[in-house]
């Protein structure tokens, strides 16, 4: 008779148990699902953010060189409604990024800021110096990247 209760004892434990590690490793792999979705949406958002910082900053150097060119002003008026539009493409990606992983937030907002000086440069050498400066920020923002998701 004991050696019935120590066997069906001994049946519930080990089921028990395999129970626990089965619970155990599903919690892991959703865990890792999750990590891998969000390592993918930053890629994405990061992706997305760079090209429209680029795209922003040629619009603005293009339409600042118009502008102290002193160029017609139809073509100054179609550079600035392009530069309105690239810079609001920067809003979607910009908030993803910040809102995926927000270590990144004031990175990603600096570089964004950076493109936007671009903005009423006194000369070209100021409009240079500017736009160095935000390649430089985009920059710092993709190694930042990098950092968070290593």
């Amino acid at each position: 008779m004991w050696s019935s209760v120590i066997a069906v004892a001994g049946t519930l434990l080990g089921g028990a148990l395999t129970g626990l590690l089965q619970s155990r490793g599903d919690r892991r792999a959703r865990q890792a699902a999750r990590a891998d979705e969000k390592a993918q949406a930053l890629r994405a958002a990061l992706g997305e953010l760079v090209a429209a910082l680029g795209d922003h900053r040629r619009a603005m150097w293009h339409r600042e060189v118009l502008r102290l060119d002193g160029t017609d002003p139809d073509a100054f008026e179609a550079a600035r409604n392009a530069s309105r539009a690239t810079r609001s493409a920067v809003t979607a990606p910009l908030v993803s990024v910040s809102v995926i992983e927000p270590a990144l937030a004031q990175t990603a907002r600096q570089a964004a800021e950076a493109a936007f000086d671009l903005r009423d440069a006194p000369d070209r050498a100021t409009l240079a110096a500017r736009r160095e400066n935000a390649i430089t920020a985009t920059d710092t923002l993709v190694a930042a990247a990098g950092r968070a998701m290593a």
